[in-house]
């Protein structure tokens, strides 16, 4: 018997069970089922309004529409305020809307390099990080709110979420097993890695656009 094999008997000796590995796994399981919630800060307040907040603080902007068939005009009105080209990539989900009435050329399709506009959904969003939670899927391309230098997201305003504990417990409860990527997204990529200078667009879009739709 190995050194290992026989540290491994004495733990199944003392613990008067099976396999070790069983009981680390079993361990583990319960866990990942029913975690302890660590130490929530004080939310209290309009969650919508703390999210807004949140995005502005990380250098997101903002807009709010109140039906999902407003997102073509709050499009063109940012896009036009950009000065930035009227034309974008976006998941399938949006591919109906009026896009042709607001003067926006779009593909449904996921993103690649030449693409400067970027439109995706969420999941959910986390009000108390102006976080934007991404997951991916066979209609829901992780290169559209990568690669475009512009990345404009579409949140309902119902899935607007206190903390990230509840878009956790939220993911668990509705999807169970998680797709390959979960994206979290707070504001346009940036880094002061190189002498301490904030530099926007060094892992990804230099801007993130937010539109809030009531229903």
């Amino acid at each position: 018997m190995s050194a290992r094999e026989n540290i491994l008997a004495r733990i199944r000796s003392a613990n008067k069970t099976g396999k070790a590995s069983d009981v680390i796994g079993g361990s583990a399981a319960d866990r990942l089922t029913s975690s302890p919630i660590s130490p929530i800060p004080d939310l209290t307040g309009n969650v919508t309004d703390r999210f807004k907040q949140r995005c502005e603080d990380a250098a997101s902007t903002l807009d709010e529409v109140h039906q999902m068939e407003d997102v073509p005009k709050a499009v063109s009105r940012y896009l036009t305020e950009k000065e930035l080209p009227m034309s974008l990539v976006c998941w399938p989900e949006f591919k109906n809307l009026s896009w042709s009435e607001s003067n926006i050329q779009f593909e449904s399709r996921g993103a690649i390099g030449d693409d400067k506009v970027g439109l995706t959904g969420s999941y959910c969003a986390v009000a108390e990080t102006g976080t934007l939670v991404l997951l991916s899927g066979q209609d829901h391309h992780a290169t559209t709110s990568l690669l475009p230098e512009t990345h404009i997201a579409v949140v309902r305003r119902d899935r607007i979420l206190k903390t990230m504990e509840e878009a956790w417990r939220l993911m668990r409860s509705e999807v169970g097993l998680l797709p390959r990527q979960v994206a979290f997204i707070s504001g346009p990529s940036r880094t002061a890695d190189i002498e301490m200078t904030l530099v926007y667009g060094a892992h990804g879009p230099f801007r993130v656009h937010v539109i809030v739709v009531d229903q």
